[in-house]
């Protein structure tokens, strides 16, 4: 690999394989299947296919907290698309999700299955079908809103810009881990501001923009995320999104949303298909065979 002080971009760039760290197998610069696989399906209302990445994590926290409201058509299954292994580029996956990115949702309630990709279009369109955790007055349904866009638009600063560069990238460089740190800093300011205001993101009530956050923001605070990113980025200097954090995961569907399609972790801790209520006590995989996938 050149050094980054002495490259050149040429004129024009061409793509090198092997030049992409520890995603080189799975990252390509066009899009499409790269194998046929048909998806699994279950007889429940809604299929997801996910992991437990903090993407994953919004969709899988929202349903679980639908089924705490007592709202039965919000049973799923949740089936594991390791992107790893590159399942995310397989033909059914493709099909539902032109983007190749997890979670995607399967809609099957209305006859014809729909598919929703992009979690926060996921979290959208599960706040109205169930018309939950989505505040109905204009007000606060777009400071609702104000704050879950805010997620999709500054997360990959965070993600793929921080994240990547400080904990992933083949070469340590300087200045992108620096640019990138800023602006984690930044955002992290941005809500410890907010929260010192009020109890949720976007006001005094429970919503999707806090179950899009949590699993990024609270996440980094909580030091779930890039190794030692939070000595890093010194979160303890944002006391009101650690307080924020904490409450949310006093909640019982917080706990179980963060458990399901999870590679990682205590095997306890990892429900790495969902297929029933039960399963969060019968089929984590300290409880299942060791040579078992799932």
């Amino acid at each position: 690999m050149t050094a980054s002080e002495n490259y050149t971009p040429p004129s024009v760039w061409t793509w090198d394989k092997q030049n992409g760290g520890k995603f080189a197998s799975t990252n390509r610069p066009v899009a499409g299947p790269t194998h046929e696989k048909n998806l699994p399906v279950g007889h429940h209302p809604l299929q997801l296919y996910s992991l437990g990445t903090p993407n994953g994590v919004k969709v899988t926290i929202m349903l679980e907290e639908l089924l705490a409201l007592g709202h039965e058509g919000a049973e799923y299954d949740a089936w594991l698309i390791n992107i790893g292994d590159g399942d995310q580029f397989g033909s059914g996956f493709t099909a539902i999700n032109p983007n190749s990115k997890i979670p995607a949702l399967v809609d099957q309630s209305g006859g014809t299955p729909l598919p929703v990709f992009e979690s926060g279009s996921i979290l959208l369109y599960l706040a109205e079908k169930f018309a939950a955790f989505l505040p109905r007055d204009v007000p606060s349904r777009t400071a609702c809103l104000n704050w879950l866009f805010w997620q999709v638009g500054s997360a990959p600063y965070l993600g793929g810009g921080f994240g990547h560069f400080y904990a992933y990238a083949p070469e340590k460089i300087e200045y992108a881990i620096n640019r990138f740190a800023m602006e984690t800093k930044r955002q992290l300011d941005v809500l410890d501001r907010q929260l010192a205001r009020h109890k949720y993101i976007a006001g005094d009530t429970y919503t999707i923009a806090d179950m899009a956050i949590f699993p990024w923001y609270g996440g980094l605070v909580e030091g779930w995320l890039y190794n030692d990113a939070a000595q890093f980025l010194s979160v303890q200097e944002y006391s009101h999104v650690q307080a924020w954090s904490a409450r949310l995961l006093e909640r019982p569907a917080v706990q179980r949303g963060r458990m399901v399609n999870r590679l990682s972790g205590p095997l306890s801790f990892q429900l790495r298909e969902r297929h029933d209520s039960s399963d969060f006590e019968l089929r984590t995989q300290d409880k299942l065979p060791k040579d078992s996938a799932i």
